[in-house]
């Protein structure tokens, strides 16, 4: 009533009460009655804001792109923000002005500019893959920025959400990268057959070593066996020679026995002769009728046999000769007795 008002703010809430162009109070979360026809109030609000942003720019290849984000601050000198900026509320706590989008497209612009100069520098490619250089442009043009100091703003942080080129340009990209990627397949793929192959003639090379190797090893070991059988021969060999040479050293020895047992026989034949002959030496002149005279045979048949000789050796002077058949059967009869 009578142009009294009161009004009531909460903690997050830095407030001005200018009373005809001064400054009665000024604090934060104040509750207090004002007489509306010389009284102002400015509500500057102190707790951090997200403003999110999107602005297009050019790279150096003449390509457009979109960069998408946010930018945390907060008001650090709201007497400095009241003095540029209209946050004055009516009587109910309403902002008369929206000086708040004033704020952030001030911030929004001092973004880009900051980034401005960097994006034109960068290729399209470079650019996409460049966000976190991107913030921390962002994030230095903004607190070395003149504009929002004398604002009283104090820059929290900036962050990239989305870097895109053009749709055009996002399917000519997509082609390519998939075309690389389709290309990184086909090496891929190549470089593992290209392996596979070289493991196969590995394999091969391995198998051809140890097939050289047991060849080696075979050609060794015929080597050893015809080295065996050669020393073998030659054992045989010389066995057979010494066997030949005992054999003719046995009959070199039997040769030499022979020929001594045949001196010997011959010696002894000699002696034998020698022996008979000076034996019969005395016999030698003597007639026959005396040695048989000298022999003294008592056998009458072979006295008998005796006459008959000296009557054969006489038969020229003996005209006529009878033999009784009583001396021929007595003969007869003893040889037929005989056997």
């Amino acid at each position: 009533m009578f142009g009294i008002q009161h009004i009531k703010f909460d903690s997050m809430t830095y407030v001005l009460h200018y009373k005809n162009g001064s400054i009665k109070r000024e604090g934060r979360g104040l509750s207090f009655f004002y007489f509306t026809p010389n009284s102002s109030i400015v509500a500057i609000p102190m707790g951090s804001n997200d403003l999110p942003f999107i602005f297009s720019e050019t790279t150096n290849d003449y390509q457009t792109v979109s960069i998408q984000g946010q930018i945390s601050y907060k008001v650090g000198n709201p007497k400095t923000l009241a003095d540029n900026l209209d946050f004055t509320v009516n009587d109910g706590g309403q902002y008369k002005k929206s000086d708040i989008e004033k704020l952030n497209q001030r911030i929004v612009n001092e973004a880009q500019t900051a980034t401005s100069s960097f994006i034109h520098g960068l290729s399209l490619k470079e650019a996409i893959r460049s966000a976190k250089k991107i913030e921390a442009n962002i994030s230095e043009g903004l607190t070395s920025s003149s504009a929002i100091n004398l604002l009283g703003i104090e820059i929290l942080g900036a962050s990239i959400l989305a870097i895109q080129p053009t749709p055009e340009m996002t399917r000519a990209l997509e082609t390519e990268t998939r075309e690389k990627l389709q290309q990184e397949a086909d090496q891929a793929i190549y470089e593992r057959r290209n392996f596979a192959v070289e493991q196969e003639r590995k394999i091969k090379e391995s198998e051809l070593n140890t097939e050289i190797a047991v060849e080696e090893k075979q050609k060794q070991i015929a080597e050893k066996k015809m080295e065996s059988e050669v020393q073998k021969a030659e054992n045989d060999r010389k066995l057979r020679e010494m066997k030949l040479a005992a054999d003719i050293a046995v009959e070199n020895q039997r040769k030499q026995l022979i020929e001594q047992k045949t001196a010997n026989d011959k010696k002894e034949a000699e002696t034998q002769g020698f022996v008979i002959e000076t034996t019969l030496k005395p016999y030698r002149d003597i007639d026959w009728k005396t040695l048989t005279a000298l022999n003294n045979n008592p056998d009458p048949k072979f006295n008998i046999s005796l006459a008959f000789r000296q009557i054969a050796e006489n038969a020229d002077k003996i005209g006529n000769l009878n033999i009784s058949p009583e001396l021929l059967d007595s003969i007869l009869n003893e040889k037929s007795n005989k056997k």
